[in-house]
């Protein structure tokens, strides 16, 4: 495994980054849980990215897609998202470090108020972000992306007359080049768990946008890992959505010179713990959230990872997961959505 580890680090290296994040992330073993659920649980805290006290796992994604943006001589940088989106908060935070100007269309899902504004809205405003709301008419998330994206065209040209080169992220950072970022987090956390000498049965995550998995499943297939990739979906999506996601992961892969390919059949999507949709929390993720936090004293969002973690401790409980395995959650940040508005923060106070 070392040898792969090293040789997938030297393909890495040679991609255009730009540092943003404190990584290696730490890898935290939740004593008390595991003791109470029979396995040994352990937190990827990509919470702790940085580089302001609010980062998250997106911070991982946005090192190469902004290396990738400046590389090409950009200065706009625009993307997408819901209107508490982390990666939109993250990818303006990300561009003022680089001094690129951040343009965000959000999606408005949960309507928020221009007079009361809450979580990664407060902060998109603070950081001094191009913000554009977008009604979501009723549709599915991944719908009303597509009516952010066409909204975004028309500022887009504007910008391109003035002689401005502009940068378009996709939601989520889910491009081929935002994969690497968690190809290289695979890597990271696999160097980590070979140094304790520590070999891992799962990782679960929560799965938006599928960059994330995209660079877990691309990360596995790299140095042929054997521990299993559980994903939990949190928003809705089309039926082809396990093909986009694989198709992301090797497009990734072939950035970095390799041919190994990643299949459908290679992911395993959960959706059973959505629950109503996006953003709306369900009786489970608020257990989930309000049990982390009282046991191990560590907060989770309440309709991202909260739901993956719902999901998670559903699994161990039902014996899906057997007594004893080793587990590894990544915590992908978004606790400022316990700031936002109360649809989505749940009933989390009882």
């Amino acid at each position: 495994m070392e040898v792969q580890i090293k040789h997938a680090q030297s393909l890495l290296e040679k991609m255009p980054k730009v540092k943003l994040g404190f990584f290696p992330t730490p890898v935290h073993k939740l004593e008390k849980l595991s003791k109470k659920l029979g396995v040994e649980l352990y937190l990827k805290r990509d919470d702790l990215t940085g580089i302001n006290v609010y980062g998250g796992n997106k911070m991982r994604k946005l090192e190469f897609l902004l290396g990738d943006a400046i590389s090409q001589g950009a200065k706009h940088v625009i993307t997408f998202g819901a209107t508490q989106s982390n990666h939109a908060m993250q990818t303006a935070t990300a561009c003022r470090i680089c001094d690129l100007k951040p343009i965000l269309f959000l999606l408005s899902i949960v309507t928020p108020d221009e007079n009361d504004l809450r979580g990664n809205m407060l902060l998109d405003k603070i950081v001094g972000a191009e913000v554009n709301i977008v009604s979501s008419e009723g549709k599915p998330i991944f719908e009303g992306l597509k009516l952010s994206r066409q909204q975004s065209e028309k500022r887009i040209r504007e910008l391109e007359e003035q002689g401005h080169k502009c940068y378009v992220i996709p939601a989520g950072g889910a491009s081929p080049v935002g994969t690497i970022g968690f190809i290289s987090g695979f890597v990271e956390l696999m160097d980590q768990m070979n140094k304790k000498e520590l070999q891992l049965d799962y990782i679960s995550h929560a799965s938006g946008s599928g960059g994330t998995l995209a660079g877990l499943a691309a990360g596995k297939k790299l140095i042929n890992s054997k521990t299993k990739i559980l994903s939990f979906r949190v928003s809705e999506k089309p039926k082809e959505h396990p093909e986009t996601v694989a198709s992301l992961a090797n497009d990734a892969l072939n950035l970095l010179g390799m041919d190994k390919m990643v299949t459908p059949d290679d992911l395993n999507f959960d959706i059973n713990y959505l629950g109503e949709g996006y953003e709306i929390p369900t009786e489970a993720s608020t257990e989930a959230l309000k049990l982390l936090a009282r046991t191990e004293g560590i907060l989770i969002d309440p309709v991202y990872t909260a739901k993956a973690f719902s999901g998670l401790l559903d699994y161990i409980r039902k014996g899906i997961i057997p007594e004893g395995s080793k587990i590894l959650f990544w915590h992908t940040g978004g606790t400022t959505a316990l700031f936002a508005e109360k649809q989505i923060i749940g009933d989390i106070c009882s």
